[in-house]
């Protein structure tokens, strides 16, 4: 039996974490994945948002909307494709790296004026709310330095194998690149399955995301949701450099 369509996103209660969202099959087609209007960005609601594959997105002066897009972008922590340009960049160890160093730092850089003019989705409500999940640990930061100056970054939430990316940034090139090449070793060598980047560009595309239908997104997050996750902080220490992960046969053709 064909799933009839909503013309209308769904309407979430205010104040009211616990609520259940819709499938994410009532989700729009056009805009593509819109699902849910309203609630709230308390740590239950956002918690339970990522648990079934949707994510906040709004502008100043909208209400608070609900995503769960077709298809949905992804890249696996070991499908990871480092250029040879970046090898270079990551051999001359100018820029170092650090986790959950900085969470203020990295979010309010991500939500600072785009290079494009373009506006920010990070409004002062939606940074409190990931400000109060790094506090819980379930947020996280990576950190790039260059001559003690925050020069890049990213964060996103952790939930069970998964890590949603956010948001990156960066001030000195290559550095969200380098940031993400260390965020990769870091998730496969904690056992992560699946980095979420939410939606396509030509800098994730070159870097090995991949697209996938969002059935198949959810099946792995609903697989994935309940393995165990570093909490608490990652922050590991003094800055670190990443090395260049082993050449695979694409990036070898691609040289």
């Amino acid at each position: 039996m064909t799933r009839p369509r909503r013309h209308l996103p769904y309407l979430l209660a205010p104040d009211d974490p616990s609520a259940a969202f819709p499938d994410v099959r009532e989700a729009l087609a056009e805009p593509d994945g819109l699902l849910a209007i309203g609630g709230d960005l308390s740590i239950a609601r956002l918690v339970n948002a990522y648990r079934h594959g949707i994510f906040p997105w709004f502008s100043a002066g909208d209400p608070i909307l609900w995503w769960s897009p077709d298809p949905r972008t992804v890249l696996r922590p070991r499908g990871l494709r480092v250029s040879r340009s970046l090898r270079k960049v990551l051999r001359r160890r100018r820029l170092g790296v650090t986790m959950d160093r900085d969470f203020p730092g990295v979010i309010k850089a991500c939500a600072g004026p785009r290079v494009d003019g373009g506006g920010t989705w990070l409004v002062p409500e939606m940074i409190s709310a990931y400000r109060a999940l790094h506090v819980r640990g379930i947020a996280h930061s990576v950190e790039v330095w260059q001559d003690g100056a925050l020069a890049g970054g990213l964060y996103g939430v952790a939930i069970g194998g998964i890590f949603f990316g956010e948001s990156m940034f960066t001030r000195v090139d290559n550095a969200s690149k380098v940031a993400l090449v260390h965020l990769c070793s870091f998730l496969d060598d904690h056992g992560f399955a699946l980095i979420d980047c939410q939606v396509l560009t030509s800098h994730l595309l070159s870097m090995g995301a991949e697209q996938i239908p969002r059935e198949r997104f959810v099946a792995l997050v609903e697989q994935f949701r309940d393995a165990p996750t570093p909490r608490g902080s990652w922050d590991d220490g003094d800055p670190t450099y990443p090395h260049p992960p082993a050449t695979t046969d694409t990036e070898a053709r691609d040289a």
